[in-house]
């Protein structure tokens, strides 16, 4: 091979071992194209090459060769540059969830936020705006997607203070450290558990933990609603008090036979409801108001004296004029419907009869006065026999010496008290079924369910809703109207859906009427709580630029307490402020927007302050 002469005119200096890398890199072409190949050897010995410098700059030399050669065509951009996010982000992000334990949680799949690290996130944002979103969120370890949906929503929440730990060394060190946790935890109640137990090494459960926090005030719990009470009856077992208290009459129809011929009348017995003596007893055509005034009387003729209460079904005829006329100071009680209980005694009375009394067959001649007179008969035989009967669960004694026994003047006032409570209970029940009738009610539910397409046919739904005050009614409408047009309404939601809605309503502003009722008589007390509230809501409005200003200002305190009591208080001035304008709903639109973008809040309370906020803005009456 001729050698490269080093000064050749037309190819320019090299180094010997870039010659020989470049004639080693190419050798393998040069065998493939069938052309003189120099050996490695020759190749070192004729450029004076040293041998491991030549193979290095041959691998340098098919590594460059590549990138010679390009496609046809206009070259492709190159990448964005992607600017690095400066790690403090990442450390002021890390030094906030550090200072406020519980303001992120969850698992990789899916966190929870509190509004605190949302408002913080949002300043820091503020502060680095000329980096982009995605370098930001990465800094951030935040989903760029929740970052984005953040930076979109006008009304994001603000910081809210928490009040500060105020010591007290006679409560213990364990539970001092639970109160100071508690005072900057945002997480949700059982990761807190989670951390007492982990963090803290206080062994203590989530039931012992509640009952802390309760106790100083420092959390709120959530109780499951209790059973209701019913003013329809008394659930409980009958109460009876002495002989003479109460009786309880009622009919039975009664077939006697004579010859071919079967006469049916009414058998009206009066019963005591503590012996279960058979005070009285009549034989009538039917069961009529006649019926029992006649009981009544042979009753007060056998004892000598009328009962404090008669107790009566619901037949119509059973509570006349003529029978309340006839009972004259005794109370007159109807029996519960549907509760057999009620009247027990009596209609044992009747089976104890049936099972005992023979079959009544006369074989005779005569009409249906001998009939009639025969079954009276019957009758005042089989009571002076059941009465003058001893009995084994009453030591013995007879019916007739239980009636006997007077009773002391206590026990017939305590006697008349019960009974004109459960009288009063009754009225009550009257009443409800009365409200159900309101015409004003009735005619809004009527309208509602025809334009919302309820079915109701029997109108037992828009019964029971109308038995709620109206303005529970009209709010629970409006919950129905706007969950339909959120189309947050379950499938199967109907007419009993709503009802649902309008009794949860009606339940809660209970519970808020109460509540501010007990907080205006607080403030009338001079209690030194509401007090400090009191100034805290002057300082606010004090301090505002605008009523604007001051509406939000109260809001945010309302929504950053725990403490039902001190939320309905800055509400309530809240509203009063709103009511200060001409046209209060810019600024109320502007307090509920506050309200459901507060997160913190559960769905349920926010609605409730809405409620309340509205009710006291715009009241009905």
């Amino acid at each position: 091979m001729t050698p490269v002469p080093q000064n050749a005119p037309d190819v320019p200096p090299l180094a010997p071992a870039a010659v020989a890398g470049l004639l080693l890199a190419g050798r393998p072409h040069l065998v493939r194209l069938g052309l003189a190949t120099p050996t490695p050897s020759e190749i070192l010995d004729r450029t004076g090459a040293r041998r491991t410098r030549a193979y290095e700059l041959k691998d340098a030399l098919e590594s460059l060769l590549p990138a010679l050669v390009r496609p046809v065509g206009r070259p492709a951009a190159p990448p964005p540059s992607v600017e690095p996010a400066p790690a403090s982000i990442t450390t002021e992000v890390l030094a906030f969830v550090m200072d406020h334990p519980g303001s992120v949680s969850g698992g990789p799949t899916r966190r929870r936020y509190s509004d605190d690290f949302r408002c913080f996130l949002l300043e820091l944002r503020a502060r680095h705006a000329d980096l982009d979103v995605a370098s930001f969120a990465a800094a951030a370890t935040v989903p760029r997607p929740t970052l984005e949906q953040w930076l979109a929503d006008p009304e994001a929440p603000s910081p809210s203070s928490r009040p500060a730990c105020d010591p007290d060394p006679a409560r213990g060190p364990r539970v001092e450290s639970i109160l100071c946790a508690w005072q900057s935890w945002q997480g949700s109640f059982m990761a807190f558990v989670d951390h007492v137990g982990s963090h803290l090494h206080i062994p203590y459960r989530h039931t012992l933990v509640a009952a802390i926090l309760a106790a100083h005030g420092a959390r709120r719990p959530k109780r499951r609603p209790g059973r209701s009470p019913d003013e329809k009856a008394t659930r409980d077992a009958f109460h009876t008090f002495f002989a003479g208290a109460q009786w309880e009459a009622d009919g039975t129809p009664l077939a006697i036979r004579i010859n071919d011929t079967c006469y049916c009348f009414n058998l009206e017995l009066d019963l005591d409801a503590h012996t279960a003596a058979l005070v009285g007893a009549s034989v009538c055509d039917q069961e009529d108001s006649t019926a029992v005034i006649a009981a009544f009387h042979d009753g007060v003729t056998t004892t000598g004296a009328a009962p404090l209460a008669q107790l009566l079904d619901n037949r119509p005829s059973n509570h006349c004029p003529d029978v309340l006329d006839a009972l004259g100071d005794t109370l007159c009680i109807p029996t519960t419907p549907g509760r057999p209980q009620s009247d027990a005694h009596v209609e044992g009375a009747f089976g104890l009869f049936k099972s005992t009394a023979p079959d009544l067959v006369v074989t005779a001649t005569t009409g249906r006065e001998l009939a009639a007179a025969i079954i009276t008969l019957v009758v005042a035989t089989w009571a002076r026999a059941v009465n003058h009967r001893p009995r084994q669960d009453r030591g013995g004694r007879s019916r007739v010496d239980l009636y006997q026994d007077r009773p002391s003047p206590a026990e017939v006032d305590a006697a008349r008290m019960a009974l004109e409570e459960r009288l009063r209970l009754q009225e009550l029940a009257r009443r409800t079924l009365a409200a159900r009738t309101n015409p004003t009610i009735r005619a809004m539910l009527d309208q509602a369910f025809a334009r919302l397409a309820l079915d109701d046919p029997d109108g037992n739904v828009r019964d029971a809703i109308a038995r709620y005050p109206l303005d529970a009614v009209l709010a629970g409408i409006a919950v129905f109207e706007g969950k339909r047009a959120a189309h947050t309404l379950p499938d199967t939601a109907g007419a009993r859906y709503l009802l649902g809605i309008v009794r949860n309503i009606a339940e809660r502003d209970e519970g808020l009427a109460i509540t501010q009722a007990l907080m205006r008589a607080r403030l009338e007390a001079h209690d030194l709580i509401l007090l400090g509230l009191d100034a805290s809501r002057h300082r606010i409005v004090a301090d505002a630029a605008d009523l604007a200003h001051a509406v939000d200002g109260l809001v945010r305190e309302a929504l950053a307490t725990d403490r039902h009591l001190d939320r309905l208080f800055f509400l309530a001035a809240a509203a009063d402020v709103i009511r200060q304008q001409h046209d209060p709903r810019p600024l109320y639109d502007s307090a509920t927007r506050r309200i459901h973008t507060t997160f913190r809040i559960p769905h349920a309370e926010r609605l409730d302050a809405s409620r309340f906020l509205a009710t006291r803005v715009v009241p009905l009456a």
